[in-house]
């Protein structure tokens, strides 16, 4: 009786506690990962960029909520939002609440998916499944059958009411303090095809002290073009660093065309002869309907460009 039933309890038990582990402590372990860049032009003073992403709000998320507000205290030359702020159909206010005190600083985001459409109930299984054959994202723009519309009108007007730059399929430029001008292009989520590269062509404003790139989700097609292009950063979220690692191993999945080598951190991309910067946020959230995470605590980074030497 113990050969035969006490593996499959021994199983079970385990199991069982990884979940609780996943479930319970680390989706909650929010921390701050420091990363430094040297990518700055010769001669120009570092910056301290602060990027959040994947946060997922579901109504009643208060430690996640705190922890957002209290990031305020690093004071930042800029903030970068690369999208899926939303797992709630009511969570933009707690979404507002949550970033109000890093509206006080210069701030530049994109959408994702999950700021448009609403999650749906799925198998855990049959995702990663799906994932690991490289079925990513829509077919198009619409969504599929049963997908719920997030009210992402509101968080975007109230993103551009506190002076955040929206970058969706869009260019745009900021002045920080001390007079130094930065640009911007960005796109909108490439999970769902909404990406529109030909809208923002042209490569980096030469007139600037400095230009980068934000998209949500890092799909090898938009990496390229940013690259090609000239562009000496790029910033993206989406991935959640694959939610579930295999410590000594790594991420199962990316939930992108992007290899697991780099579903979180820092790391370069090449394309047409140049080469490009590349972080991707692990994020600080999960889905709603799969809220764990393993060997990926929930993070933001704060980024520290400096000079290239």
């Amino acid at each position: 009786m113990r050969a035969r039933y006490g593996v499959p309890l021994t199983i079970t038990a385990v199991g069982a506690a990884g979940l609780a582990y996943a479930a319970g402590y680390e989706a909650r372990s929010f921390r701050l990962r420091r990363v430094t860049i040297p990518v700055l032009p010769r001669g120009m003073r570092p910056l301290r960029v602060l990027q959040v992403s994947d946060i997922h709000m579901v109504c009643g998320q208060n430690k996640k909520r705190a922890w957002l507000q209290s990031l305020a205290s690093l004071r930042p030359d800029l903030v970068v939002n690369t999208g899926d702020n939303l797992s709630d159909t009511e969570g933009v206010p707690e979404v507002l609440d949550a970033l109000g005190p890093l509206f006080d600083f210069p701030g530049v985001y994109v959408f994702g998916s999950n700021d448009y459409y609403g999650p749906r109930l799925r198998n855990p299984a049959r995702y990663l499944l799906e994932k690991a054959q490289g079925r990513h994202g829509l077919n198009g723009n619409a969504p599929a059958v049963g997908v719920v519309h997030n009210p992402w009108e509101d968080l975007r007007d109230a993103f551009d009411a506190a002076g955040w730059l929206g970058l969706s399929n869009a260019r745009g430029r900021l002045k920080l303090d001390g007079g130094i001008e930065l640009a911007f292009t960005g796109l909108d989520d490439p999970h769902i095809k909404r990406d529109r590269y030909a809208h923002v062509a042209g490569g980096p404003a030469r007139d600037a002290d400095f230009s980068m790139a934000v998209v949500h989700a890092p799909y090898l097609r938009t990496l390229d073009a940013f690259t090609a292009d000239g562009y000496p950063l790029v910033l993206a979220g989406h991935t959640h660093g694959g939610q579930l690692r295999i410590p000594f191993y790594g991420a199962l999945v990316t939930n992108c065309d992007l290899d697991t080598d780099r579903a979180r951190g820092l790391s370069t991309h090449t394309s047409t002869g140049r080469t490009a910067y590349l972080h991707v946020s692990a994020g600080c959230g999960t889905n709603r309907y799969t809220p764990v995470r393993f060997a990926c605590p929930p993070e933001a980074t704060l980024l520290t460009l400096t000079p290239r030497p």
